[in-house]
């Protein structure tokens, strides 16, 4: 589990926001890609709600350079390996299930499961994970319960997803326990379908901005 914690943690780091994007069209993924990691964001997850997601990823791992595509939305072990398949260097659950477990422990892709609460979070540190998404981030008590986790549940970060926008996003990222946030605002539908990827580039930059 330590070496695919350091994976995870490797690519968590490389900025303070990760994309979180629902594909429609897998040609265009190539595009949005390039400029969201010309705009300093190179990791992005394209989450598995479209059926166009998984040729979307294949795409980007092979034709993006600089970029680590994950895959997000997965929800069970058929979901995992055909992402994996596709060349994503990370997965990304909403939440947890024995099933998943299973299928991140015999694979070298890492995991990034989600919880919602103290007692999931006190199950996956059991199961050894230390870097955890925090889903539904708004919904579920936002910067505050997290705030309130950290010394309690010290040695866990982060990944705060769900109704983040540039406008709350530095209220998780002052947080102690937390890595970077996930948040689909620097890749707007009006844009992509516009094909204006000068502008999602200027809103990539931005959120790479927001923390040191």
């Amino acid at each position: 589990m330590g070496e695919k914690t350091e994976k995870l943690l490797s690519i968590l780091k490389l900025q303070p926001v990760v994309p979180v994007l629902i594909v429609d069209d897998a040609k265009s993924a190539v595009m949005l890609a390039r400029a969201l990691v010309a705009g300093g964001l190179k990791a992005i997850e394209i989450t598995m709600r479209t059926p166009a997601a998984l040729d979307a990823v294949r795409a980007v791992a092979a034709e993006v350079e600089g970029a680590e595509v994950g895959a997000g939305t997965i929800l069970n072990a058929a979901h995992w390996e055909a992402a994996v398949e596709a060349g994503s260097k990370f997965i990304v659950s909403p939440g947890t299930t024995q099933e998943l477990l299973d299928a991140a422990a015999d694979s070298d892709v890492p995991l990034l499961p989600g919880a919602a609460t103290a007692s999931e979070v006190m199950a996956l540190r059991e199961e050894g994970y230390q870097v955890l998404k925090f889903f539904p981030a708004e919904q579920a008590g936002g910067a505050a319960l997290l705030k309130a986790l950290s010394s309690p549940l010290a040695g866990t970060l982060f990944c705060p997803t769900g109704g983040i926008s540039l406008k709350n996003a530095n209220d998780y990222l002052s947080l102690p326990n937390v890595i970077c946030v996930g948040g689909s605002w620097v890749a707007p539908k009006e844009l992509v379908a516009a094909g204006d990827w000068a502008g999602i580039t200027r809103l990539a930059a931005e959120a790479a901005a927001l923390k040191a």
